[in-house]
């Protein structure tokens, strides 16, 4: 990659990281990578509702939509660009097509995270001038990054010999767990041959590349509502149904779940809420949770327990609970041609290039549901992690990555994909 481009795409990833956006509603992040795109020249490219079939998991309230759109228009988001995204169907899909051969998907995400950022001087966006504009939210997972690398790939490789199609999505509300599910059946994955996922950071070193990631933890989401019944919690307290007391068991046993021998196995309750006063035995109280597991068969084990102890709880202490889990992402599993492919082209960039130790990632993502997707069709697909070096962990007020990453990455990306058309 050339100075000048380098330098743009690090202009591009600073501007993201000012105004990071939660999913389903990354009004100036698709904006800004429309415009990118725009001036590189697609031969196609679906914005908003064009990229996903109607039905979303976890889709934004009216509220929160409506404070996204006013933002918005204070930043100045074309107008035609917010009509196609304004309703909460975000992101964009950009196609090249290059004469006869194979399909080649590079998949980025682009959403950020209810996260402050920190304003420490030592913190490197806030001492370089790009920390995060809003006081509720950053790009504490690199997607800001990842959106500029989507953006390098697409032009590096319309100005390559490829031979074939290649598609980029940037895809949103990954940190949902949700954006790729509406992918999936949009009709843009049937023709794609490979597949290439994309994340920088993992807590590795810049300079090291990790061809091919599986070791996800499968996850789903969950809420419980306890219902019980109000008393004076004074004078009748043994009138009432206690909604809390019925949860607070709930999370204790929920923790206490066996962990299996089959493999890592997480569970989590991050949310709980209820009670309207100290002197009333409180009628209501909810939860929410996660559960996760190495396999799907793993993460559907602490499912089935979480289930019997929700419910388990509530009758003891004379409630009724109401338990929903979400449609998770799965595990995922890599094809060793495209790890081959990607490889070759890191060790060609000079790249220390390193295989999956089990817990290069840790996490999970959502966009095991696009390789399970193009796989079930008949493609091949990997998940490819690019050290960056990040001072502390995702998710954290301080996150941040080393910015060379990104040249790296779009340098073996655009091999790799070049690579594939030649194997053909």
């Amino acid at each position: 990659m050339n100075a000048k481009s380098q330098s743009r795409l690090i202009e591009l990833r600073r501007d993201l990281h000012r105004r990071p956006e939660i999913g389903w509603r990354e009004f100036y992040t698709t904006d800004r990578i429309v415009e990118e795109l725009e001036e590189i020249g697609p031969d196609e490219l679906y914005v908003g509702h064009e990229i996903h079939r109607e039905e979303r998991i976890r889709p934004p309230t009216d509220d929160q939509l409506a404070r996204a759109r006013e933002r918005a228009l204070e930043t100045g988001v074309d107008d035609d660009v917010l009509s196609q995204v304004e309703d909460g169907y975000t992101g964009a899909l950009a196609v090249l097509e290059k004469g006869n051969g194979p399909t080649v998907l590079v998949r980025v995400d682009i959403d950020g995270l209810p996260q402050p950022e920190s304003d420490d001087p030592d913190h490197h966006p806030a001492a370089e001038g790009f920390r995060s504009e809003y006081d509720e939210r950053m790009h504490a997972c690199g997607h800001d990054a990842h959106a500029a690398i989507g953006v390098g790939v697409f032009e590096a490789v319309k100005e390559s010999d490829f031979e074939g199609t290649l598609k980029v999505l940037f895809q949103p509300a990954e940190e949902l767990g949700a954006g790729a599910a509406s992918v999936v059946g949009s009709g843009h994955l049937e023709d794609v041959d490979s597949l290439i996922a994309v994340h920088v950071g993992l807590d590795v070193e810049t300079g090291v590349v990790i061809p091919g990631i599986e070791s996800f933890l499968a996850i789903n989401g969950f809420e419980a509502t306890f219902e019980g019944a109000p008393a004076h919690a004074g004078n009748s307290p043994h009138e009432g149904a206690h909604a809390i007391q019925a949860l607070s068991t709930a999370v204790g046993n929920l923790h206490a779940i066996p962990r299996h021998g089959d493999g890592a196995t997480r569970i989590n309750v991050g949310v709980v809420e209820g009670g309207t006063a100290t002197n009333v035995v409180p009628e209501s109280a909810s939860l929410e949770g996660e559960v996760r597991g190495t396999t799907t068969d793993l993460r559907d084990y602490l499912e089935e327990h979480a289930t019997r102890v929700l419910r388990s709880a509530a009758e003891l202490h004379d409630c009724e609970v109401d338990v929903s889990f979400r449609n998770g992402a799965p595990s995922a599993e890599c094809d060793d041609s495209i790890v081959d492919a990607v490889s070759a082209a890191a060790a060609g960039r000079d790249a220390t290039v390193t295989p999956d130790e089990g817990d290069a990632l840790g996490g999970s993502e959502d966009a095991t549901r696009l390789m399970r997707a193009v796989q079930r069709n008949g493609g091949e697909a990997t998940y490819v992690g690019f050290g960056a070096s990040n001072p502390t962990g995702h998710h954290t007020a301080t996150f941040d990555v080393d910015e060379a990453v990104i040249p790296l990455a779009v340098d073996t990306l655009t091999d790799a994909v070049r690579s594939l058309s030649a194997a053909e």
